[in-house]
C-alpha cells in the first residue's frame, strides 16, 4: 500500500521525470502505464487527484522525443479508449448507486440523496450536455462529471454522444501540445510552468463559473 501512494506521489510531484525514467527501464510498457493511469483519472470517483493534463502533455514530449521509440498516434488512440472506459465505468457506478435509491453508498463515503439527484438533474438541464465536452477540460471535475450524469436521469444515448467528442478533444489537443512544443528550449527550461499554466487554464472555467454564481445570488 505505501508503494502505491509512493508512486501515486511521484505522479503528482514529478510527473515527467517519472515517465522519462519509467521509459528508460520499461520500454513500450509506458503506453500499458499511461493507459493505466488515464482509465483510474477518468473512471474510479475515488481517484481524481491522479495527473491528467500533465500526463497528456507529458506522453506527447515523450512521443516527441525520438530516441523513446513511442509512436504518438498509438498513444493518442490508446489514450481516447482509456478515457471512455473511464467515463463509461463511472457512469454505470453512478447510474447503479441510483437504482439503489436514497442512502445508497459508494466505499462508504459518497451517499446518494435525493437531493444530489435533482441537483445533477437541474444542471445538466440548465448546462446541456455540452457541459460534458467542457468538464473533460477540468481537474477533478472531469472524474465526478460521468458519476453525476449516471447519478441523474440523463439517457446514455445523450451521453455517450458527448463523452466520445469530449474524449478525442481532450486526449488530442494536450497531447499533440506537448509532441509539438516539446521539443521547444524554452518548454525544455521552463516545463513545471507549461504544465502549470495548462492546469491553470483547465481551471479557469470553474472559476468563472463561481464568480459567475456569486454575482447572480448577490
Amino acid at each position: 500500500m505505501m508503494e502505491i501512494l509512493e508512486i501515486i506521489k511521484e505522479l503528482l510531484t514529478n510527473t515527467k521525470g517519472f515517465l522519462e525514467e519509467f521509459v528508460k527501464v520499461n520500454g513500450l510498457w509506458i503506453y500499458g502505464l499511461l493507459f493505466l493511469i488515464v482509465f483510474c483519472e477518468t473512471g474510479l470517483v475515488v481517484l481524481p487527484l491522479l495527473p491528467g493534463d500533465s500526463l497528456l502533455f507529458t506522453a506527447g514530449v515523450l512521443a516527441g522525443n525520438a530516441n523513446n521509440n513511442l509512436d504518438v498516434s498509438i498513444i493518442i488512440l490508446l489514450l481516447i479508449t482509456a478515457a471512455l472506459l473511464g467515463d463509461n465505468t463511472n457512469y454505470f457506478i453512478g447510474k447503479f448507486l441510483a437504482k439503489k435509491g436514497e442512502g445508497a453508498k459508494l466505499f462508504g463515503i459518497f451517499t446518494i440523496k435525493k437531493e444530489y439527484i435533482r441537483k445533477t438533474e437541474e444542471f445538466y438541464e440548465k448546462h446541456g450536455t455540452v457541459a460534458i465536452i467542457i468538464a473533460r477540460f477540468v481537474p477533478i471535475v472531469r472524474t465526478f462529471a460521468p458519476f453525476v450524469a449516471g447519478v441523474g436521469s440523463m439517457k446514455y444515448s445523450k451521453y455517450i454522444t458527448y463523452c466520445i467528442i469530449g474524449a478525442i478533444l481532450w486526449v488530442t489537443s494536450i497531447t499533440l501540445a506537448g509532441y509539438f512544443l516539446g521539443s521547444n528550449p524554452w518548454v525544455q527550461k521552463n516545463f513545471e510552468k507549461v504544465v502549470f499554466g495548462i492546469i491553470i487554464l483547465s481551471v479557469l472555467p470553474v472559476i468563472f463559473q463561481v464568480i459567475k454564481h456569486r454575482f447572480a445570488k448577490k
